[in-house]
């Protein structure tokens, strides 16, 4: 499951744009007027002018609107999703307060009765893709069927409200059912993937203590059958608060590995007892806990982050529907791990009556092709994945419009770090002309965007285009005071649904409230270095704490990169600032092509691109290769661990690393001391 290559990220607030501001170029896309009167966002302002006597013209107004009225907004966002519950008393109370704000206090709803809401029995709800290992699908039906079972013996198994189910399992089709069946017995669901190793798990799922633990037998990456038992057999029995664990087959060897676990299971047995019944569903607050999600954790023992099941379902209905105008029977596809909030963003589709295509292992196994095999093959509508996927397709030399048949395919999004802007050219130029490309950027603190797509309107070069509606979005000074046309933090200065409901084992929110609103109070500051455009975009330049301050000028580490990764030979790069003679100086490291060597004349072009792409101030003092770059489980190049390292600092979590061997490369490099 490692994602070096066309990877996915999770961190506190994933970034994702573009790294240099060209505003004031032509659109590379304008969407037609007809396409424009067909969308949902559309259709919504219509409704929301009938319904509230406004005069909407357009996505900005509506924007507008939507922070000014967060109550009314968010009511018609629960009409627009025909949301299943009971929804008394005001949509919105404390208001004026975050923390402490409180959407529908008096609403009861499930999540998982959402998500399965009644359809076509026979229709296909999920599609799974284990490289070119493994083919289904499952029908409505038979996902509903599976749920039912899972419900029944997850109640035998004493699972009820506020229990946790966690699981390390791969992006099948049986880990939304083991997720859904938590849910709709209003239990907490956790996940991760099967590429953490036994530190990573534990350090996630001992804090949480969960009741059932769910796992696979192994995985298939890159061609090759990945055990996991033998890590299984050493994590489990420091769980001790599980009190069974379900082995999923994958591998085809579930009752082997459950044989060697304490009070181990496989699937099959552990759902023998059980014909699929009726459904039942606890309907609870909308702000009951839904999912646990992990910040990266690379500087310490990773934050439990809970989300409740209002919020998210919410804000995803409006991100599936408005944000990327996905109607019912789309086939929505998202290249992610269980690692990831884009999975949990994935799954929610099912609510508006999306097909999820769901895939797991290299998404270059067995070809550079396999994920537009499948999006040909599948018809998918949305494709979604990472800028560095994106990046790598570009690098390869893969065209996929000149090769396949992607004529169902309306929308392209990535996120995870910043989408360089020649791949938004050769998103165009490579895959296809009419098509809406939406970066977006917000992260597992959320679960969802905080600045994402707009259907109705242009995309330019390196630009995400809005502020996601109900999110009051700016751009602050150090001294927090909205900016425009300069760079500063990302802030939220309003509410909204899909905050935190907690940190677990945070009890008087002291974590929580030092994570989000120290720095500001009263005010959402996400870690973000971002800066509006002359259009009414953003963009974002990297994580506030991994910016650099050469000679006291803030600088994104996105915007060294979108140069740095033109060069032909570099692969990809990572910046630091390393403290110098009394001030901070930039440094570089870069991981170059098979056969490339970092000689005089290729150090000069990487510093001419730097100063002619960014600027002068962007140009690193030292330019190091180095024969990997250390990331996190789910893809996320890791600055901090870097800079620690070479400044002879203990790195706090190196489980929360793919590859932590990597960190030896940048210890004790002569070149830094001199």
């Amino acid at each position: 499951m490692g994602e070096a290559v066309g990877g996915t990220a999770t961190n506190e607030g994933a970034s994702s744009g573009a790294g240099q501001n060209q505003a004031g170029h032509e659109a590379l896309w304008t969407p037609s007027p007809e396409r424009i009167a067909r969308t949902q966002i559309a259709a919504f302002i219509a409704r929301v002018n009938a319904r509230h006597g406004t005069s909407l013209a357009d996505y900005r107004a509506l924007h507008g609107w939507s922070i000014a009225h967060p109550a009314a907004f968010w009511e018609e966002v629960w009409d627009l999703g025909e949301v299943i519950g009971t929804r008394s008393g005001p949509a919105l109370v404390d208001g004026d307060l975050m923390p402490g704000a409180r959407f529908f206090p008096d609403a009861k709803l499930n999540y998982a009765e959402n998500l399965l809401r009644e359809r076509e029995r026979e229709s296909v709800a999920l599609v799974f893709r284990g490289e070119d290992k493994v083919e289904r699908h499952v029908s409505f039906g038979e996902l509903t069927d599976l749920v039912s079972r899972i419900q029944q013996a997850l109640r035998a198994a004493g699972v009820g409200v506020g229990d946790r189910v966690a699981a390390t399992l791969p992006n099948l089709p049986e880990t939304i059912a083991v997720m859904l069946a938590a849910s709709s017995l209003g239990a907490v669901f956790s996940s991760c993937s099967p590429d953490f190793g036994e530190r990573g798990i534990l350090d996630r799922f001992g804090q949480i203590e969960p009741k059932v633990y769910v796992a696979c037998d192994g995985y298939w990456y890159n061609g090759k059958a990945v055990s996991i038992a033998e890590k299984l057999r050493a994590a489990v029995p420091h769980l001790p608060s599980v009190t069974t664990t379900v082995v999923i087959p994958y591998l085809g060897q579930a009752e082997e590995v459950a044989a060697g676990l304490p009070n181990g299971v496989a699937l099959e047995a552990f759902l023998a007892p059980f014909a699929p019944a009726p459904l039942t569903f606890e309907r609870l607050a909308f702000n009951h806990p839904l999912f646990i999600l992990f910040s990266s954790g690379t500087t310490g023992v990773p934050k439990c982050i809970v989300h409740g099941a209002g919020g998210t379902l919410l804000q995803h209905i409006k991100e599936h529907r408005l944000h990327c105008d996905l109607v019912p029977g789309d086939r929505l596809f998202y290249f992610t791990t269980c690692g990831w909030m884009m999975w949990n963003w994935l799954v929610t589709g099912l609510a508006s009556h999306l097909t999820l295509c769901l895939f797991d292992g290299s998404p270059f196994a067995p070809t550079p092709q396999v994920l537009f095999d499948y999006a040909e093959k599948e018809r998918f509508a949305l494709f979604g994945t990472s800028a560095k996927y994106i990046d790598s397709l570009r690098k390869e030399g893969v065209r996929p419009g000149e090769t396949h048949n992607l004529s169902a395919l309306k929308a392209l999004t990535s996120t995870g770090s910043p989408l360089a802007p020649e791949s938004f050219s050769f998103v165009y130029e490579a895959i296809k002309p009419d098509l809406h490309l939406a970066s977006i950027s917000g992260g597992t603190d959320i679960v969802s965007c905080f600045v994402l797509g707009d259907p109705t309107a242009p995309v330019y070069k390196g630009e995400i285009q809005a502020p996601g509606l109900g999110m009051a979005i700016e751009v602050w000074s150090d001294e927090g005071t909205p900016v425009t046309g300069e760079r500063g933090e990302l802030v939220c200065t309003r509410p909204f649904p899909c905050m935190p409901v907690m940190f677990w084992n945070d009890p008087d929110g002291a974590k929580y409230h030092a994570a989000y609103f120290e720095r500001f109070p009263n005010v959402w500051c996400h870690g973000d270095f971002a800066e509006w455009t002359a259009h009414g975009g953003l963009i974002i330049h990297g994580r506030s704490d991994a910016t650099l301050n050469p000679q006291g000028v803030r600088i994104g580490t996105a915007e060294i990169y979108a140069q740095a990764e033109q060069i032909p030979e570099i692969v990809e790069a990572i910046a630091i600032g390393q403290e110098w003679d009394n001030d901070v100086r930039v440094v570089l490291f870069v991981r170059l092509r098979e056969g490339a060597v970092l000689d005089a004349e290729l150090d000069r072009r990487i510093r001419t691109q730097i100063r002619q792409g960014a600027s002068p101030r962007h140009v690193p003092a030292r330019i190091l290769a180095v024969a990997d770059i250390p990331r996190t489980r789910s893809g996320k190049i890791t600055e901090l661990a870097v800079r620690d390292v070479v400044h002879g600092r203990p790195v706090k979590n190196t489980e929360a690393l793919a590859n932590p061997e990597s960190l030896e490369l940048f210890r004790n490099r002569p070149e830094l001391a001199e």
